[in-house]
């Protein structure tokens, strides 16, 4: 976990100092293309649940039914329920950050491509158990949450 916060803070960082001068409406594009990357995140997580229920018929009517998923169906629900959590939090942290601070311009596409790699880590490591899994969880979580300390410091330094 430790690993992942020093990748993000030093992905921030990066971004930082290589900021482009961007017009606010032309970093709410880079928003909204970030934003896009989550969203297509979730499509496949959600994707990926129905082939699994599709795939065997035991899983299409478990939920239904009450028999409960196979294990696969399981863990992919686990997968697309995390998922779907981390999109709801790394959507408002990029609309957010792209408005409140000019030098977002080259942060909001770099925190995408860490959403990317820590959604792939996470998806491709669950089964092996949290301890597998944590360093995609932190680099997708931690990277929505320095977002919105970000922007929430750039606030608080606007009213003082």
């Amino acid at each position: 976990m430790g690993a992942a916060l020093a990748v993000v803070v030093l992905t921030l960082a990066i971004g930082w100092s290589i900021a482009p001068v961007l017009s606010p409406a032309d970093r709410v594009l880079r928003a909204v293309a970030a934003a896009t990357v989550a969203a297509l995140w979730l499509a496949a997580a959600i994707g990926h649940v129905a082939a699994l229920r599709f795939e065997s018929p035991a899983d299409i009517d478990a939920a239904a039914s009450g028999s409960g998923d196979s294990p696969r169906v399981a863990i992919a629900n686990a997968v697309l329920r995390n998922t779907l959590e981390q999109v709801m939090l790394a959507i408002p942290a990029y609309l957010a950050l792209a408005w409140v601070v000019e030098g977002s311009g080259a942060m909001v596409p770099m925190l995408a491509a860490l959403f990317s790699v820590g959604r792939t880590l996470f998806w491709a490591s669950y089964a092996r158990g949290a301890a597998a899994r944590a360093f995609g969880f932190a680099l997708t979580f931690y990277s929505s949450v320095a977002a919105l300390v970000i922007v929430l410091v750039a606030l608080v330094g606007r009213l003082i």
